[in-house]
């Protein structure tokens, strides 16, 4: 059931415009698909586990807090 939300929210991204406002959303990235570094590492692509707290993708504003566990703000 994981990897099919992950794959319609792809999708959905996919088909979004390039033109849409977009905000950082912490605690929803999967392993090594963080947009940016976080405080375990120095780059993106290199998270550690899916859901790590303080690692973040870009989603079109208004988003991310629809999705469980999405913040617009890092988790402790």
């Amino acid at each position: 059931m994981k990897n099919r939300t992950t794959i319609i929210a792809g999708a959905l991204l996919l088909g979004l415009s390039n033109t849409v406002v977009a905000e950082e959303c912490f605690g929803v990235v999967l392993a090594g698909e963080n947009d940016c570094a976080t405080s375990l590492n120095a780059c993106a692509g290199h998270s550690l586990e899916d859901g790590q707290k303080d690692a973040y993708i870009n989603l079109p504003k208004g988003l991310c807090e629809k999705l469980v566990g999405g913040s617009l703000t890092p988790k402790e």
